[in-house]
């Protein structure tokens, strides 16, 4: 009898699954989503607030997207249009005031195809105004733009070669990605040139520490995914001496089409996109650079792969924002993401 109540003992507890393990918290918070999902879009902080700009409609119509977003209530306002819409532009903020710089725009005629620009611009989020300034001494798009020193850097981008008669870049056309690096003042509103990257490239990420600038990953080669390639080069400048110093580590995922964050003299790289002969993808890592010490952390994983989205560091969280969650260069599959995740990252 002892041993048939043992055996069915022994039966029950066989069946009987264990307790569930507790499931770790979701790292990432879902806040409210972006009104008018888009690819191509660029984010910035200032006073407080989080402000995306940018837009790719499908047959590289420019959106010239502004929305407004507010942690305090969770809420996005849409705000008035890009003086002149443009997509792969680059932004940065100085003073309270969010500049805007080159970008592509449709050509004058022909079939689409993407015209790099030379336009600059002002924009005020306190008067929701913009103000044209003097342009930038060359054209180009998808550059990178930073701050440092009270002055503004826009560094890299893609564009046609030079003395070419082409006013515009396509896939199935020769075109470049560039090293250029341009200064801007505010206080005089005028340009000047500065030493040239090492590494000329496009779809970058930028950050400024200590004010130094570093320029990380994007693509090399042309400017569209389908016939560039992807580094995984950090380099650093120096605006006071104007040199850029030696490599420094390099990205654990090369990739282009990223969001990117500095928050605690870290650089946040999220999302991006990829290509070879075997995929064509989105990425979800996230990783941070750290100037100081010189080496990446990996941090959790985007909720879903996304590339050409808006990203920034606003208070303690990395905001991620809309974008296309499969990779350019596929006719037809423009996928985007209405998404707003946003992570902590005091302690990480």
């Amino acid at each position: 009898m002892l041993r048939l109540l043992a055996l069915v003992l022994f039966l029950v507890m066989a069946v009987v699954p264990p307790p569930a393990a507790a499931q770790a918290p979701d790292p990432w918070a879902k806040l409210a989503p972006f009104p008018e999902p888009a690819e191509e879009l660029y984010g910035i902080a200032a006073a407080g607030k989080l402000y995306v700009f940018g837009g790719l409609a499908p047959g590289w119509v420019p959106r010239g997207l502004v929305f407004e977003y507010d942690p305090a209530t969770n809420a996005w306002t849409k705000k008035k249009p890009m003086a002149l819409p443009a997509h792969h532009v680059a932004v940065a903020e100085l003073n309270g005031k969010i500049y805007v710089f080159g970008g592509f725009v449709p050509p004058a005629s022909g079939p689409p195809a993407w015209a790099p620009i030379d336009n600059a611009w002002e924009y005020d989020p306190a008067a929701d105004s913009w103000r044209a300034l003097a342009p930038m001494p060359s054209k180009r798009g998808s550059p990178v733009a930073a701050a440092a020193g009270g002055k503004l850097y826009v560094i890299g981008g893609a564009s046609t070669h030079p003395g070419s008669p082409a006013t515009s870049i396509h896939p199935a056309r020769p075109h470049r990605a560039v090293a250029m690096v341009e200064e801007y003042d505010p206080a005089t509103n005028t340009w000047r040139a500065r030493s040239p990257m090492p590494t000329a490239r496009n779809h970058a990420a930028i950050g400024a520490v200590n004010n130094k600038i570093y320029v990380l990953g994007g693509r090399v080669g042309a400017g569209f995914i389908g016939v560039a390639s992807n580094t995984d080069v950090v380099e650093e400048y120096d605006p006071a001496t104007d040199q850029w110093g030696a490599v420094r580590a390099r990205m654990p995922t090369a990739r282009s089409a990223v969001a990117w964050g500095v928050h605690g003299g870290r650089i946040y790289v999220a999302g991006g996109e990829g290509q070879n002969d075997q995929f064509m993808a989105a990425f979800r890592a996230v990783e941070a650079y750290e100037p100081a010490t010189n080496r990446w952390t990996a941090l959790p994983r985007m909720p879903a792969p996304r590339h050409g989205l808006a990203g920034a560091a606003l208070g303690t969280r990395l905001h991620l924002v809309s974008g296309d969650v499969q990779s350019a260069g596929i006719p037809g599959m423009q996928l985007h993401s209405p998404n707003h995740d946003a992570i902590e990252l005091s302690g990480r």
